[in-house]
């Protein structure tokens, strides 16, 4: 399957913090797009709420520039954060005034990382290399309600 370079890069640095033991979701230099961006903290002025997709004013001025962060527009980066964020079990936006937590277990993480390599193959029109459908040749379906009488 053919792939971005940006896509590549990103899952790239990921796997590197996942092993590493330098993913943290509240951290901004440590969480899923710190990592993207080299572990620089300067996403975070794009919003005024850590996993909100809401841009502020630096935010929109740099989107409507087309801006880039290593080759992610700032509501991609946004997107991409709420992705990791959610599945890791998190309430939107975050807290600033919040006790921060220990490091989350390397399941919840992956969860995590599951939800941003999905949301990295949407923003790149590629098919989610996180499906195994494929592998088993299986077509998931919605579940009909079923009634009991």
């Amino acid at each position: 399957m053919k792939t971005t370079k940006r896509f590549d890069t990103a899952v790239k640095k990921l796997y590197q913090a996942f092993h590493n033991n330098t993913l943290h979701p509240e951290s901004c230099t440590q969480c899923a797009v710190g990592n993207i961006l080299d572990n620089t903290d300067s996403w975070k002025h794009l919003s005024d709420n850590h996993g909100s997709l809401q841009l502020n004013y630096v935010g929109l001025v740099n989107q409507r520039l087309g801006k880039r962060f290593n080759g992610y527009t700032p509501l991609e980066l946004l997107q991409i954060e709420m992705a990791f964020l959610t599945h890791c079990g998190y309430q939107l936006p975050l807290q600033l005034n919040r006790k921060k937590t220990k490091t989350p277990s390397k399941d919840i993480l992956f969860k995590g990382l599951e939800a941003v390599v999905a949301q990295l193959c949407a923003l790149d029109h590629i098919p989610n290399v996180m499906d195994c459908s494929q592998l088993f040749q299986y077509q998931n379906t919605k579940a009909t309600a079923m009634t009991f009488a």
